[in-house]
């Protein structure tokens, strides 16, 4: 044990689970959700599609989304100030603490195996990649390509600076990156913590799963992640379904200052329900979790499911609404906004 900062630092960097290891989570082959649900089948797949066609999906091009203007100047020299920059999906720029630190970062035009097929981005990043600050710490949710985006992060290796950037990573996704010769990873399990400098960063339950081809499904552990200093408190959910695990998170690691939750990618509900959180879910985890204030992710920038791209903010400003609870303690904004936390 080393003490810093009132923290209790203790690094699982080369601790291994082996999967079957008494932790409910973990299963003879791989990994599952705590709260045991009817998993959509390949047939509920194949329904899914089939139903879609019927339906009028908008296609990318159909949307006006304006990014911000960004000073780009700002977020290169700032040592001082903590700020959180929405870049898209689920990635944003996090300045605290006179360190910077991206979430799932992705860059590509598409989310996808192949660099010119699959997902196309309709947002392009709201901060170029080549506008980025030295980055000094990667947390990565998990495997699915609209999260841990190969040719993003192999340009950050690529860069002198990547050679000092740590990335923090679920149960069984170190071994990815040791194949692109990237060695500064730190893999976590659910509630194990690693300090680094000032830091204390967490991997948290969340309700998903993971697949990066055809027959590897649930084989690498899916997490979201607290960043804790010793005057903030940071709470990055990831991809997630709604369950009673962010009371849980909440209880042992809030209450937090900021919370960055995803809001879309949520219909058919039937379908997506288990896996994805609606925007009216999405401000259940920012109240479980006692957020004093969050920022919606997720959404607007890859059409991944069957509602508008534009939807997710209109609910929730209506669930906000109802909870007689300002917008302003959850925030939606622009691709490529900053804000002074």
């Amino acid at each position: 044990m080393v003490h810093r900062r009132k923290f209790k630092f203790f690094s699982h960097r080369n601790m291994a689970h082996p999967p079957g290891s008494g932790k409910p989570h973990h299963t003879k082959n791989g990994f599952q959700n705590l709260y045991p649900h009817e998993k959509p089948s390949f047939l509920d797949f194949l329904k899914w599609r089939w139903r879609r066609r019927s339906k009028i999906i908008l296609p990318g091009q159909d949307y006006n989304f304006t990014p911000a203007h960004n000073n780009t100047a700002f977020l290169q020299s700032n040592h001082k100030l903590n700020t959180l920059t929405w870049i898209g999906h689920a990635t944003v720029l996090l300045q605290l603490e006179g360190k910077n630190i991206l979430t799932d970062p992705h860059f590509s035009t598409y989310a996808s195996p192949l660099r010119l097929a699959g997902l196309q981005r309709v947002v392009p990043p709201g901060l170029s990649f080549e506008e980025l600050p030295k980055i000094d710490m990667v947390v990565i949710s998990h495997d699915h390509y609209d999260s841990l985006d190969t040719q993003t992060i192999e340009k950050l290796y690529d860069l002198e600076q990547g050679k000092e950037t740590t990335f923090f990573v679920p149960l069984g996704l170190k071994r990815w990156f040791k194949r692109r010769g990237i060695s500064r990873v730190v893999e976590l399990d659910w509630w194990e913590s690693h300090g680094q400098e000032k830091f204390k960063i967490t991997a948290v339950p969340a309700q998903h799963w993971s697949k990066r081809s055809l027959f590897f499904k649930n084989k690498t552990l899916w997490a979201g992640w607290v960043v804790q200093t010793k005057d903030f408190n940071f709470f990055f959910a990831g991809d997630t379904g709604y369950s009673p695990i962010f009371r849980e998170i909440g209880r042992k690691l809030g209450p937090f200052d900021l919370s960055a939750i995803p809001i879309g990618a949520y219909e058919p509900r039937w379908f997506m329900r288990h896996h994805h959180v609606s925007p009216e879910e999405a401000l259940r985890i920012h109240l479980d979790v006692a957020s004093k204030k969050s920022v919606a992710i997720h959404w607007g920038t890859f059409v991944l499911t069957d509602e508008p791209l534009d939807e997710p903010p209109q609910r929730l400003k209506t669930a906000l609404k109802k909870k007689q609870m300002p917008d302003d303690g959850f925030l939606v904004i622009k691709h490529g906004e900053t804000i002074i936390l």
